[in-house]
């Protein structure tokens, strides 16, 4: 990596090529390579990459291969590019990898809701897959992090964020084989009602859709709380603790906490039967059921988190999606 306080003595590779319009997989063929290699296209088909050996090396077989197809091609070493200086050049460099490290954030994502989901007591099928994703993400990380020449934040983010996530990958690695308990108690309506219902703070898809299905066949009138999960213990019998660790009502087996509500309660409709399938694909990802909507939901529910003034607001907004998915359903 280039550093900021050495941008005075960084040289530049600027490659031009022309192509025949057709075969459009000639073109397609250099702009990957040009791509997979970190350059940045300033103009049409003029790209810059930092001066380097194996970045020159490239740009020599790159000119080959464009002659051999019927094009043009060539590339010069430069110290400055007249219509930019040195640091607009490394913050545009910086501005792509962040665009390459969006996907792995949205993968992150993915895999802390599923430890979230293991630690709440979700069984094996929860974790399938949970090292090899995480492994896969990784070095998806480490092959844009060689590309980031000049050491954007948000890699350096990403990488901080990649420890802590690993960390907890190894302490489920310690202790899944433990077993936990799977059987799903039955619950009346009739001792739910007019409670206080307390969950985690930042609510996101269980528990919005959790929190949906409490107001609409639990308790009509139920209030919602949310705290930290360390401040469980200090709640009397007043308070119905749902998706927490340890919570009256959370994950159990491979159910998600939105499941586990309705199997307790024995509730029989069709169409919760269907939101159960979706929050359970968003929420553990194990691939157990499929829905062409569940994306899209995922992504309304993503914006919501991301815009909503407060906890309650949030949930209010989120319960009012499924308020009109499960209307789509019946």
């Amino acid at each position: 990596m280039i550093h900021s306080k050495r941008m005075d003595g960084v040289k530049w590779l600027l490659f031009f090529y022309s192509v025949p319009a057709r075969p459009v997989s000639s073109r397609m063929r250099l702009w990957r390579r040009l791509s997979k290699a970190g350059a940045v296209q300033l103009k049409g088909s003029v790209y810059i990459l930092p001066d380097t050996e194996e970045h020159y090396e490239l740009c020599q077989w790159l000119v080959s291969e464009v002659i051999s197809k019927g094009g043009e091609g060539t590339f010069a070493r430069v110290s400055a590019v007249e219509t930019m200086d040195n640091s607009e050049i490394a913050e545009t460099f910086r501005a792509q990898r962040e665009k390459d490290y969006r996907s792995i954030g949205k993968g992150l994502e993915d895999i802390e809701q599923r430890i979230s989901s293991i630690k709440k007591g979700t069984e094996a099928q929860g974790n399938k897959g949970l090292h090899e994703a995480f492994n896969k993400l990784l070095k998806e990380f480490e092959e844009i992090r060689k590309l980031d020449f000049f050491s954007s934040k948000a890699g350096d983010a990403l990488s901080k964020r990649i420890k802590g996530i690993s960390l907890e990958v190894k302490g489920i690695s310690k202790t899944e084989s433990k077993s936990r308990k799977t059987e799903i108690l039955p619950k009346h309506i009739r001792d739910y009602q007019r409670r206080r219902w307390v969950t985690r703070k930042r609510p996101f898809v269980d528990r919005m859709a959790s929190a949906w299905l409490i107001r609409k066949f639990i308790d009509k009138d139920a209030e919602f709380r949310f705290i930290d999960e360390k401040d469980m213990k200090g709640l009397d019998k007043r308070f119905v603790t749902f998706d927490m660790q340890g919570g009256e009502f959370t994950h159990i087996g491979d159910n998600c906490t939105f499941e586990h509500i309705v199997k307790a309660f024995g509730l029989k409709d069709r169409a919760v039967r269907k939101i159960a399938e979706i929050v359970h694909e968003l929420d553990i990802k194990d691939d157990k059921f499929r829905h062409p909507e569940t994306n899209g939901i995922g992504e309304i529910l993503s914006g919501i988190r991301t815009s909503a003034k407060s906890d309650p607001d949030a949930l209010e907004k989120g319960m009012a999606v499924f308020e009109m998915l499960y209307a789509s359903k019946t």
